[in-house]
């Protein structure tokens, strides 16, 4: 009852700050499978997906205010589908890869948007890790391979000499904290994705596995901000 009574506040047009306190609670409520069983309905994911910028192409991320409610919203949808194999299927039927995608190619080249690339793909990894019917969809419908290696191109911040060769920068700095998380998430996906890709048949997908293998050398040469993330995004 508390979990609904908190997704029809959220259904409302409520303040940013009334939004972000019903969702951190909605995320630690949603750790229990027991409370998740009567909340995990399409209307439910609907509301959460809206709140985190899923429910439409269009709408750009132009309000920094709103930021708060989209990773909120998104870190309640990675626990809703880890725990509940009712919510993995409601993300294939609401197609929510693809709107993940869509978020993430919103978030290309725009500022203060780490979290929200982060939460969505780590919501990426978990739909690909526990839904094998969503994994084949990333790889033969969304072009999964290309929009995660891209994003963990960006994380990276990679740099190109040649066509398959990543500038080597001896002094540059560690990563942050936020760059080093959306560079494992992305990996983890990518992991994924490219599972039962041993047969490449095509020259685009060889291309993308050539581009692929060569930020991954750039990854292995990559220090994080402590030693444990270094060897944790290695």
């Amino acid at each position: 009852k508390l979990c609904e009574g908190i997704l029809n506040i959220l259904e409302k047009d409520t303040k940013t700050s009334c939004q972000v306190a019903c969702l951190e609670t909605l995320r630690i409520l949603s750790r229990d499978k027991k409370v998740l069983v009567p909340v995990t309905t399409k209307r439910n994911m609907q509301i959460l997906m809206k709140l985190a910028k899923l429910d439409t192409v269009e709408d750009p991320l132009e309000r920094v205010s709103e930021f708060p409610v989209i990773v909120e919203a998104l870190k309640c949808l990675c626990n809703i589908i880890f725990n509940s194999s009712v919510a993995q299927k409601l993300g294939l039927e609401l197609n929510l890869a693809a709107m993940l995608c869509n978020l993430l190619q919103k978030c290309k080249d725009r500022q203060l948007v780490d979290d929200i690339k982060c939460f969505d793909l780590r919501l990426l990894f978990l739909l690909s890790l526990l839904h094998t019917d969503i994994r084949a969809q990333l790889r033969q419908e969304l072009q999964g391979v290309q929009v995660l290696t891209q994003a963990l191109e960006s994380a990276l911040s990679v740099r190109w000499t040649e066509e398959y060769k990543a500038a080597e920068d001896r002094d540059r700095p560690p990563l942050s904290l936020q760059e080093t998380d959306c560079a494992i998430e992305a990996l983890k996906a990518l992991f994924n994705v490219t599972l039962d890709s041993w047969n490449v048949h095509s020259e685009n997908e060889s291309h993308q596995f050539r581009y692929m293998a060569a930020i991954l050398r750039h990854c292995l040469l990559t220090t994080g901000p402590t030693e444990e993330k270094t060897e944790e995004l290695h």
